[in-house]
């Protein structure tokens, strides 16, 4: 059996290529149905996110270029279209790719964590559709161990490499505990969401957002719990604020110096740690003027960033080798499985096989009027001597040959420990 991964991300194919191949979750149950229907694969997972779409599977034969025509098929591509931007891993390196994909190694953000949610959404969904079974099963243990293990033992997510994550850590940084603080965030696009749900995460105080079209400031307080004001408003507000992050696309700065001056009038000066994101510049620069205030711009956000995203390089490397460990790890299992499953499958049958021709045997002589206690006798008799018969004859040719580790092999295999009795130990005694 070949374990199998096939997909496109944001290093081998653009956003356009991306969006032909994107997997609604209806889409993927009809594809996991399909995939099992048409024999393709034997057990599969389908993960498709906004940055990369794969498919995971155990196959049955070597050839999987079955699975690339059935894609192009599933969504009405002409066929080889988009062959060029697909990857392909087998076996160890699949493994390998798929811890690497969880643990967020692979990620456009290095050591992002929202990666191995989707995989466990992707990997419960398929389990839903009964796509998944002792091998996958085995295996997505093991990546999530692998992943959970990453973020114990390196760095990688500790240090923010978001513009967003960035403005909130700093924030934590200053103040410690965010609980007892206020923060004002100033306009409501996408940056602002990030904040917001960052700091709602480390338990912010009260929040306050302030945007031109109030609705959509609304709109995004609501669902976090906080309360929408408009751009004029924020004179009135600006001195419950610990904590001011702004990001808008005015033209102008919204935060004036006079401002600042009266808000700190009205906190008894007590600081106030600022935030300005925008380009341009949503606070007056002379604002960081102040004894009382901490302004910090989007350049002074980058070079935290960068020096971040060195170290979360460095807690990678760390990472690389926990994964190349346990991929290495779970493929020996993996083949040990592969060997020894097709050997118990035979023993099991030429067993049965056994007992079938000594019990029709057996029928057969109580036809005929053999009395049962004798029959049940050789019945126990034959099937034991036939069932030692090879096992002992290939023990007393290893011990010939003088093989010491088969015969330390079967006497691990046969002889297991058992706790002695309760009468050989008053013997002993």
């Amino acid at each position: 059996m070949k374990l199998f991964v096939l997909g496109v991300n944001h290093e081998t194919a653009p956003v356009d290529i991306r969006e032909k191949i994107s997997f609604s979750p209806e889409q993927v149950q009809h594809a996991l149905a399909e995939l099992k229907e048409q024999s393709l694969a034997t057990e599969c997972v389908i993960l498709s996110t906004c940055n990369r779409t794969e498919i995971y599977a155990t196959l049955n034969t070597e050839d999987t270029q079955s699975i690339y025509d059935w894609l192009h098929q599933f969504f009405q591509l002409q066929q080889q279209s988009i062959s060029q931007y697909l990857y392909e891993y087998n076996d160890l390196d699949a493994i390998k790719h798929i811890m690497r994909v969880a643990s967020g190694l692979n990620s456009l953000v290095l050591g992002e964590p929202q990666i191995l949610g989707q995989i466990k959404d992707a990997f419960q969904l398929a389990h839903k559709n009964d796509s998944i079974h002792q091998t996958l099963h085995a295996l997505f243990q093991c990546i999530f161990k692998t992943a959970k293990q990453v973020r114990t033992d390196t760095e990688i997510g500790s240090s923010p490499v978001s513009v967003a994550f960035a403005a909130v850590a700093l924030s934590k940084q200053f103040f410690g505990c965010l609980k007892e603080q206020n923060a004002l965030l100033i306009g409501a696009g996408e940056t602002i969401e990030l904040v917001a749900r960052h700091l709602k995460e480390n338990q912010v105080g009260n929040l306050i957002i302030a945007n031109r079209t109030l609705s959509k400031a609304h709109q995004l307080a609501e669902t976090l719990g906080g309360y929408a004001i408009n751009l004029a408003e924020i004179k009135d507000h600006l001195h419950e604020a610990d904590i001011v992050i702004a990001s808008t696309a005015c033209p102008d700065a919204i935060i004036k110096t006079k401002m600042v001056e009266n808000a700190l009038k009205q906190r008894r000066h007590k600081p106030m740690f600022m935030v300005d994101i925008a380009v341009p510049r949503d606070i007056e620069a002379q604002v960081g003027d102040f004894s009382d205030t901490y302004l910090y711009s989007v350049d002074d956000l980058q070079e935290i960033i960068e020096e971040n995203k060195q170290s979360r390089q460095d807690a990678a490397l760390a990472a690389e080798e926990i994964v190349d460990a346990q991929a290495q790890a779970f493929i020996n299992q993996y083949k040990a499985t592969q060997v020894v499953s097709p050997i118990i499958q035979s023993y099991r049958q030429q067993a049965h096989e056994l007992k079938q021709q000594l019990l029709s045997e057996t029928h057969h002589q109580l036809e005929l009027g053999a009395d049962p206690s004798t029959l049940l006798t050789k019945l126990a008799n034959q099937l034991t001597n036939k069932i030692l018969h090879t096992s002992t004859h290939n023990l007393n040719q290893a011990g010939l040959n003088g093989e010491i580790e088969v015969l330390e092999a079967a006497k691990k295999l046969l002889l297991p420990d058992i706790a002695p009795s309760k009468n050989s130990m008053q013997k002993e005694n």
